[in-house]
């Protein structure tokens, strides 16, 4: 066994020498990967509802993450200082208490080596209180945290997952059983070194698995899950021509997919300050934070916040942001006027009115608009409701518009997100226009239909994101119109309708030609009539 200090002292050591997968091998390695893990999700759910089973899967998934990274970066240090065949996973529990303090420093948060997912893996099915033992291990991970920078991340991170719940089976043995087969399904799945792997494999397998599940749980999944096309249209959008940016914000991020894009863009490093989010939904929330580890986004680089961002952001210190991108919940309630004192907000009262008790949707805008920095950029994707209904929207609406804050407006497909069959848009703001003229884009017919649903291709995700990076106009897509010409008689709608014509499909007729014909047919019939007369005149002769 290594000394105990060789442990604290080495665990810094500079990561050199992964290796990068070829490509082929990287994608065979993917398709693979994702096909065998939807079978055990699906297999080991028995009659547990598969959105209600989720929370198992992905969670395990997590574990196994979190215990394989901590257990290679507790190697690699000790390797690179000498012991080749030092192995963290073989440890007592207590020789690895010596290293607690310097690991939880570092990564955020700590595992003895008997509570690793590889060792519980080894026969989950001969453990008769496996479901005790994993809710103690859990319950010491998040423990780990306690006292530390990394506390809030990690606090209530395993909530949904109930190791007792009747949901895993009737009685103990059944539920020990179903657990087993989930902690033996993702034991048995390729996912090579997390440490050497350049190719996030367990952030895109979580990624694959929220996927499939939003697509199977209809309306109840889109709440939480962007299609990642249309997060990418949203980053490549708000992140132009910049090869960094300093923080990115969603005020209601759900599973973070839309935060994460910007880290394969433009790669974690050039996010320099880090990934901000809030979400009200607790399930929600736990599976953002799981999402930014799995990412290998550290927990002193992202900060995800649970609360209502309308009524309690918890942000304040962070703003402003310079990219923001969202995918709000659509025409849902608040508090609005009912609440005298939100006319009086920073980030509302600019505009002289609050959206709606019963549409939201403007409100999540005008927060983007108050916390985006005076050369940032925010795409938010929205209920086409807004860019046309009177009354209060129509006020914030002009707001918007006669600042000089709406760069584009873009109408996407039908039917690209899960649980929403309607045609969306997406509103990209801007404190620093080159000019006063609003880009409207009817991207309505840029899809391939894909299964059951809608899909944007690169080449579509292309031809949208250039149309707005160089503001250019092309008959029956994309088109500049004045702030002037918006307002006044027509009302500030934002409607893509309005300002873009489609092209006319019909089938083109030639008159000449069809008088031509006509006549040939008349011509013909009276033919027809006279030969048809003679014959009747001869047979009565």
């Amino acid at each position: 066994m290594p000394e105990l200090a060789s442990v604290t002292i080495s665990i810094g050591a500079n990561k050199k020498g992964r290796c990068l997968m070829a490509q082929d091998t990287r994608e065979a390695q993917r398709s693979e990967l994702f096909k065998t893990i939807w079978g055990i999700a699906d297999e080991v759910r028995g009659a547990v509802d598969g959105w209600d089973f989720k929370s198992y899967i992905l969670c395990f998934l997590f574990y196994r993450f979190i215990s394989e990274d901590l257990a290679e970066f507790i190697d690699e240090g000790e390797r690179e200082a000498g012991d080749a065949s030092f192995s963290y996973a073989e440890l007592s529990d207590g020789e690895a208490e010596a290293a607690r303090e310097d690991v939880t420093e570092e990564k955020g948060f700590f595992i003895l080596p008997s509570q690793l997912f590889q060792n519980v893996a080894k026969a989950p099915d001969k453990d008769p209180e496996l479901n005790v033992h994993i809710k103690a291990i859990f319950d010491a991970v998040e423990a780990s945290s306690v006292g530390t920078r990394s506390e809030d991340d990690f606090k209530g991170l395993f909530d949904d997952v109930d190791v007792t719940s009747n949901r895993l089976g009737a009685d103990l043995t059944e539920r020990n059983a179903r657990l087993a087969k989930i902690i033996e399904g993702i034991r048995d799945l390729d996912f090579g070194s997390v440490r050497d792997a350049r190719i996030d494999l367990f952030g895109d397998a979580y990624e694959y698995l929220m996927n499939m599940y939003a697509s199977n749980a209809g309306k109840s999944g889109g709440e939480f899950f962007t299609p990642p096309e249309v997060s990418e249209l949203l980053a490549r959008i708000v992140v132009g021509d910049r090869a960094s940016v300093d923080k990115v914000y969603d005020p209601a991020c759900g599973s973070g997919s839309l935060l994460l894009k910007f880290a394969k863009l433009l790669g974690q490093e050039n996010v320099r300050v880090g990934y901000f989010g809030q979400e009200i939904n607790p399930t929600t929330y736990n599976l953002c934070r799981m999402n930014m580890f799995l990412h290998r986004i550290n927990f002193d680089r992202f900060n995800i916040a649970r609360g209502d961002t309308l009524t309690n952001p918890l942000h304040w210190d962070d703003e402003p942001f310079d990219a923001i991108v969202s995918n709000p919940p659509y025409s849902v309630k608040w508090v609005g006027d009912e609440d005298p004192t939100l006319i009086n907000d920073p980030r509302f009262a600019p505009a002289g009115v609050l959206a709606p008790k019963s549409k939201a949707d403007l409100a999540f805008t005008m927060h983007m608009l108050s916390w985006l920095s005076s050369n940032g950029k925010a795409a938010i994707v929205e209920f086409p409701g807004v860019l046309y209904r009177g009354g209060a929207e129509q006020k914030i609406r002009k707001y918007l518009v006669d600042g000089n804050y709406v760069e584009a407006v873009i109408q996407l497909p039908v039917n690209l997100f899960f649980g929403v069959t309607i045609a969306v848009c997406v509103i990209v703001l801007s404190k620093s226009k080159a000019d006063d003229r609003v880009l409207f884009v009817d991207a309505s017919e840029e899809f391939s239909h894909v299964g059951n649903k809608n899909k944007l291709m690169p080449e579509n995700i292309e031809r949208i994101y250039r149309a707005v990076h160089d503001r250019s106009e092309e008959e029956h897509f994309s088109k500049l119109v004045g702030i002037e010409e918006i307002g006044g008689e027509n009302s500030y709608n934002l409607s893509v309708g309005t300002w873009v014509e489609k092209a006319d499909t019909r089938e083109k007729i030639d008159i000449t030609e069809l008088n031509e014909r006509i006549r040939r047919i008349v011509a013909r019939e009276q033919e027809l009539r006279e030969q048809i007369d003679a014959i009747v005149a001869e047979l009565e002769a």
